[in-house]
């Protein structure tokens, strides 16, 4: 029997684009963030998860496509356009289709907490204010 799924998200290439900028953004600001690890490998994990990403979101997560908003040349620019398209995100996907607001939520918190593991025992402070700055940017919307 095979299972079908009917998408109701009718994104615009600029809401992809967010969508990517803030997905790809915050596991980019993990890896900023991560001053016990390897940015390199923080990147890597928190990638990895992002690509694991299924439904509407997981589509658009696969797109090939440049990542715009993730060149800042510090933490703070890089933040200042993530952490707006993470809320931006949540905001979209939450009026056109909650299950998928939920989905792209769980797979950004996934990411993160990927992106964590790749650190040797528990993340520092810089990572842990990183993580909530995330959270509250999902939790805005």
């Amino acid at each position: 029997m095979a299972i079908t799924h009917t998408y109701t998200l009718t994104l615009a290439d600029q809401d992809k684009a967010t969508l990517r900028t803030a997905a790809y953004g915050a596991v980019s600001l993990m890896a900023a963030a991560g001053t016990a690890g390897s940015p390199h490998r923080i990147a890597t994990r928190g990638s990895i998860a992002l690509t694991s990403a299924t439904g509407q979101v997981g589509y658009v997560l696969a797109e090939k496509s440049k990542i715009e908003g993730l060149n800042g040349r510090s933490v703070a620019e890089l933040a200042d356009q993530v952490l707006p398209a993470l809320t931006a995100t949540m905001r979209l996907l939450g009026r056109q289709d909650p299950a998928e607001a939920d989905n792209f939520r769980t797979t950004v918190t996934l990411a993160v907490e990927e992106s964590v593991r790749a650190v040797k025992g528990e993340p520092g402070p810089v990572m842990t204010e990183m993580i909530r700055k995330i959270t509250g940017a999902l939790d805005a919307a």
